[in-house]
């Protein structure tokens, strides 16, 4: 059975039903976050309902109808990918993705579906990636962004899922559209930067029990890195430990609970041994037991270094409720 490499930690196989006890211990711990939006916790209640799930994949793909994929990271199924739709005589598949909480904020849908899409343009010869996301799910959209798609437009109130009517957005890229081998050496810097980014969000996060990784910032940033917060009436520049010190005590001590902060849209660019990103993001949790919302704009630039691309620094404009 073929595996493939997500970075160091995660890997990439497909999924079967053999692993229904696996995938259902998965789906319990992810029914919060994913069900709203997929509905395997509805479909998968059980072992016997688990493995019908996985079996209806795996009838489809026999008749090369559709195909889903596990991602593990460190040896824990924490999501997957899959293409819902696959039909060879119209050129046209949809690709989808899930993912637990414990495993957001490290690039691993992204490069997950970049694989998915790489096969389905050069092996398959297919004409058109889509992409199907409610208009609420704005991670879910973040991705078809990143993925470099373009929206199609809006099937306005064309689903029901828990007996709420919702709006679908489509995207799609186009087999012409997408990185060619001679763009491979770009869009693996896009997808590095996009890697730094994600674990650089993801380390605040303290939800369901998970604890925040403030120190991994370090690593990101080159060591003269500066963080500059433009949130009041002056501006106030950090180094990396004036930085990362209170908010690991705000994430840690009661202060900040069930925080999250994820990127919705960015625009990057890349000039040589230089690139520049700019990013809009949202964020919520509880501060001091009271629950808020907020999300903002961050510009962060980076260089490529010896040791591989790096942040060099990052201002960020938003609402002062967060860490």
């Amino acid at each position: 059975m073929f595996t493939l490499p997500l970075g160091d930690r995660a890997r990439l196989r497909p999924l079967e039903p053999w692993q229904a006890p696996e995938f259902l211990a998965h789906i319990d711990r992810a029914r919060d976050t994913v069900d709203p939006w997929i509905p395997w916790a509805s479909f998968s209640t059980d072992l016997a309902s688990a493995t019908a799930t996985l079996q209806r994949y795996a009838d489809r793909q026999a008749a090369d109808g559709a195909r889903i994929f596990g991602i593990w990271l460190e040896g824990t199924l924490v999501g997957g990918v899959m293409f819902t739709r696959f039909d060879v005589a119209t050129g046209v598949c949809e690709v989808g993705c899930w993912l637990e909480r414990a495993a957001e904020g490290q690039g691993l849908i992204t490069r997950a579906c970049r694989a998915l899409i790489d096969w389905a343009f050069e092996q398959r010869g297919m004409s058109r990636v889509e992409w199907w996301a409610s208009s609420g799910n704005v991670r879910s959209i973040a991705v078809a962004r990143r993925l470099g798609m373009s929206r199609d437009g809006v099937l306005r109130r064309h689903s029901v899922h828990r007996g709420e009517r919702r709006d679908i957005e489509v995207w799609s890229v186009l087999a012409e559209e997408w990185p060619t081998d001679a763009d491979a050496s770009e869009a693996a810097v896009r997808a590095e930067l996009d890697r730094l980014m994600g674990v650089f969000v993801g380390a605040f996060t303290n939800t369901g029990g998970r604890r925040p990784d403030l120190d991994v910032i370090r690593d990101l940033f080159v060591p003269q890195g500066r963080i500059i917060a433009n949130v009041g009436a002056e501006p106030v520049i950090h180094d990396l430990d004036g930085f990362i010190a209170p908010r690991q005590k705000m994430l840690t001590d009661g202060t900040l609970t069930e925080f999250s902060e994820w990127e919705v849209s960015e625009r990057t660019e890349v000039f040589g041994s230089i690139a520049h990103r700019f990013s809009e993001y949202r964020k919520s949790g509880y501060r001091d037991g009271e629950w808020f919302e907020g999300g903002g704009h961050k510009t962060t630039q980076f260089l490529r270094t010896p040791a591989g691309w790096r942040m060099s620094s990052m201002a960020w404009d938003d609402a002062p409720a967060g860490p």
